[in-house]
């Protein structure tokens, strides 16, 4: 059974079980039957609508406010607002301030496009009728998408005069989820999510309010309930793959990945879904289909540069740190001018940094780790001079030169470690102690090596002085007694 028909049944089931109270509260008129074969000759027979319609409103029903209001209604409904104007007329004759009539013309402002016009209509009919829930929630229609906040403000007056009334909570979680108040839109669609009113559509919109609201537990405890009717349903799918995946259940969210793609009705998939399932395939460590759904996403929407990035970060994982860097490129160089930031650039570097230094001696030959290295000192370099208050452009500088030169010969990392010592120091803050010692740890051991040991020693104590307990720099001082 595909969404649509489902959400048709559960409307139907809804409207059978309210059935029981209404019937015997709104006996069904005695002139319905005639306004439903006016319905049914409007489009077949024109003609013979109207002469059914005018043989209904002789006699002691030309006063019949409701019948009158019903047959415009049903021209209205039929895509015919000028005879449907005709018999408003004749309702306004009948009685000008019956709320139905007001409703009515607005509904007839509407199809013609005067929202605003409809509107006041509608506070017209509240006006001669205040408990006229109807023309409560067109106008929170109405203005549902042009003036949220109005349609809101109108919803509560109605909630005031009805609280218990689960229609109004329904037009006021439409709108809030309409204008990404996600919090308030799940808090509201729980009010009369479990009750007749709610539809699939409902329950799919409070499923994806809920996540979209970081609520993943709750979002998946509705999404099993939607795939527990209908497990081929392909938005209760994607949103199990999504929930799945932000809670970090992977091996779950595979199952959910393979139902959404392969077992879903009139799937319909967008960039997002590949992107998800590449996240998903990265973090089950599947690199290569990572990058493959990577890809497919980027063939949905090229403008999704961010996924440049997350490519290269699936191959950084797989440490085929040529291609990430590739790929990381192509996200920099698509980046507008004001996202190209140092932090941008630094990211750039450090794939360059995890080239020279990788321990992959298969994947990257020594030509390759000297080149990658030098690549990065000249990027860390930018970094340094785009973002002059950082310490970071500097330090890994300092790691860069420290790995081109590894036995500390001929003391290349010494002027970049010097350089972020003196700026931690002006910093005076406890969090960077751990920088601080490793630049005093390269530069007590590079004076160790040409036998200052004087400096070396204070380099030293320096460690000893932020961290006591310091094994390093305490063997370093032992040796040099």
């Amino acid at each position: 059974m595909n969404a649509n028909m489902k959400r048709k049944l559960l409307f139907c089931m809804g409207a059978l079980l309210l059935s029981g109270t209404l019937a015997a509260q709104t006996p069904v008129p005695e002139w319905q039957a005639g306004v439903d074969k006016v319905k049914s000759l409007i489009k077949t027979n024109p003609e013979q609508a109207s002469e059914t319609a005018g043989d209904l409103l002789k006699g002691k029903n030309k006063k019949n406010v409701s019948l009158i209001v019903s047959v415009a209604r049903a021209y209205l409904d039929a895509g015919k607002p000028a005879e449907a104007e005709n018999y408003l007329k004749a309702a306004k004759k009948a009685d000008s301030k019956d709320a139905s009539v007001s409703v009515l013309e607005g509904d007839i402002a509407l199809a013609g496009k005067d929202v605003g016009r409809a509107c006041q209509l509608y506070e017209q009919a509240i006006y001669f009728n205040p408990d006229c829930k109807e023309a409560y929630l067109k106008y929170a229609r109405a203005y549902k998408s042009a003036s949220p906040s109005q349609a809101i403000d109108k919803l509560q007056q109605l909630k005031s005069l009805a609280p218990d009334y689960l229609e109004a909570d329904k037009e006021l979680a439409g709108v809030y989820y309409a204008t990404n108040r996600f919090g308030k839109a799940a808090e509201t669609y729980a009010k009369f999510i479990d009750t007749p009113v709610a539809t699939e559509d409902d329950i799919l919109k409070y499923a994806f309010a809920l996540f979209l609201n970081h609520d993943f537990e709750k979002s998946l405890e509705v999404v099993r309930k939607g795939l527990q009717k209908n497990g081929r349903h392909a938005a209760f799918n994607r949103l199990a793959m999504y929930n799945y995946t932000d809670l970090k259940r992977y091996d779950e969210a595979e199952q959910a990945a393979n139902a959404f793609f392969n077992a879903s009705d009139n799937a319909d998939y967008s960039y997002l879904d590949y992107r998800y399932y590449g996240a998903l395939l990265s973090a089950l460590k599947k690199y290569d289909q990572a990058v493959a759904e990577y890809g497919k996403a980027l063939e949905k929407d090229s403008d999704q540069v961010d996924i440049w990035r997350e490519i290269a970060d699936a191959y950084e994982l797989k440490n085929d740190y040529a291609q990430a860097i590739t790929a990381y490129q192509k996200y920099y160089d698509a980046l507008s001018q004001d996202k190209k930031t140092a932090e941008s650039l630094f990211q750039l570097g450090r794939l360059y940094y995890g080239q020279g230094t990788s321990s992959d001696t298969l994947s990257v030959r020594p030509a390759d780790r000297a080149t990658a290295l030098q690549a990065a000192d000249s990027v860390f370099a930018l970094v340094a001079r785009q973002a002059p208050d950082s310490y970071l452009g500097d330090m890994w500088r300092a790691r860069t030169n420290s790995a081109m030169d590894p036995e500390t010969t001929e003391g290349l990392a010494k002027p970049y470690y010097e350089k972020v010592a003196e700026m931690l120091l002006a910093k005076n803050e406890p969090r960077y102690n751990s920088a601080l010692i490793e630049c005093y740890s390269y530069l007590g051991y590079y004076y160790l090596l040409k036998s200052n040991y004087p400096v070396s020693k204070e380099y030293w104590n320096k460690i000893l002085a932020i961290d006591p307990t310091n094994a390093t720099a305490k063997k370093a001082l032992d040796g040099i007694k």
